[in-house]
């Protein structure tokens, strides 16, 4: 789970902060930079291709999770390259179309590493495979956002993408020598209208008519908002506002952002064990809206230590939220459509990210930075709110 987490969030920071980081360098606007949340949209919209992985594939009948997984893989360090060989300066429109198709082939990838994982540990198991996922999924985007970052001013952004289109190998090679769940290769799926029916309808339906459906969809399309709105932001606040150079922003992002994350997985995972995964994710989810007064700490006091504070304690709320949040989402799957499922409900928590996320920009701009930062703190209520209701 360690190097299938690092393969998952490697791809993740070239649609978000990494590319906002770039299109800032570059000097693009606020306004305009806000609305490359679209470009991630393949992560909301990966429930319409996975039931297609719930299939097995014709190459490999026997490895259902692995055979696709060895397909996506080289195709998304391909999309990583052509993303290193555009210039948001001269093509922005380029570079946006690249980082979109990067985000499809990791939407693919993580319906199947996700699928690998529910099918593979048990429900109990769930929280200490999501910490060790965390930690990798972490790591990696240390790695492709203040790595990246950092390399862009030593050698330029063309070589330090093209770097961390070479890391898509660990995921390769995880796949490579992994074991395949027991049962994956069993599934049976029938042809025509009843494939259809069963890939689409079926995962559907026995998730509809559970108790409380409706308001588990409501809890994981708003968990995530009010974080979605203040990352999205970020970057050029770090940039616009504060004037942080690139280097700074790089260094703030590496030890601290490692150290809150590994803590937090950690944390995270030892509330799933000790509360459940429900009352885990109200006390990790309390503390992550908590920790977005952080930006409003950090305008106040604009220093290398306290942007450093600022990441450190973040990440530590925000990996514990994820530990959480991922394990109470797993145990809502049944294992006849893990991947169908999980990608239904982990496309409905981006959704925001990738709808609303986009209109961040001009929020910021009506309200100003303070107001915006205290606005996204609030927005995290009305999810918990819903949670705490629900048995």
């Amino acid at each position: 789970m360690l190097p299938f987490g690092f393969a998952s969030g490697l791809p993740l920071p070239l649609s978000t902060f990494t590319l906002h980081q770039w299109f800032a360098v570059a000097g693009i606007s606020v306004q305009t930079i806000g609305l490359l949340a679209l470009v991630a949209l393949p992560y909301t919209l990966k429930f319409l291709w996975s039931p297609l992985f719930d299939r097995a594939p014709p190459w490999a009948p026997a490895a259902r999770r692995r055979g696709w997984l060895l397909l996506v893989q080289p195709l998304l360090a391909g999309a990583i390259l052509l993303l290193a060989s555009s210039d948001p300066a001269t093509g922005p429109a380029l570079t946006a179309a690249a980082a979109g198709l990067v985000a499809l082939m990791s939407a693919s990838q993580d319906i199947l590493i996700d699928a690998w994982r529910i099918d593979t540990f048990a429900e109990h198991e769930q929280g200490a495979a999501l910490a060790a996922y965390v930690w990798g999924y972490r790591t990696a985007m240390v790695v492709a956002n203040a790595g990246a970052i950092w390399l862009s001013t030593k050698i330029g952004w063309h070589l330090a993408l093209a770097l961390v289109a070479s890391l898509v190998g660990v995921g390769f090679a995880t796949a490579w020598l992994a074991p395949e769940p027991e049962g994956a290769a069993l599934v049976n799926r029938p042809a025509g209208l009843a494939a259809f029916r069963a890939a689409i309808l079926d995962p559907l339906r026995n998730f509809l008519t559970r108790e409380n459906a409706a308001w588990l969809l409501a809890f994981v399309i708003l968990f995530r908002l009010g974080k979605v709105f203040a990352d999205q932001t970020a970057a050029p606040f770090y940039r616009y506002a504060l004037h942080f150079s690139s280097a700074a922003v790089a260094a703030a992002n590496t030890v601290p952002q490692l150290i809150g994350t590994f803590a937090g997985a950690a944390a995270g995972g030892a509330l799933v064990a000790r509360l459940g995964a429900r009352r885990a994710v109200l006390v990790a989810g309390t503390a992550q809206a908590l920790s977005l007064g952080l930006y409003i700490l950090l305008d106040r006091h604009p220093t290398g230590p306290m942007l450093a504070a600022k990441v450190g304690g973040e990440f530590l709320a925000g990996g514990a939220a994820d530990t959480a949040f991922l394990a109470y989402v797993s145990t809502l799957c049944s294992r006849n459509y893990s991947a169908s499922q999980y990608a239904l409900l982990s496309s409905l928590a981006a959704l925001v990210f990738h709808t609303l996320g986009g209109l961040s920009g001009y929020t910021e701009a009506a309200l100003g930075w303070v107001p915006f930062f205290a606005f996204t703190m609030l927005a995290s209520l009305p999810a918990l709110a819903i949670l705490g209701r629900l048995r």
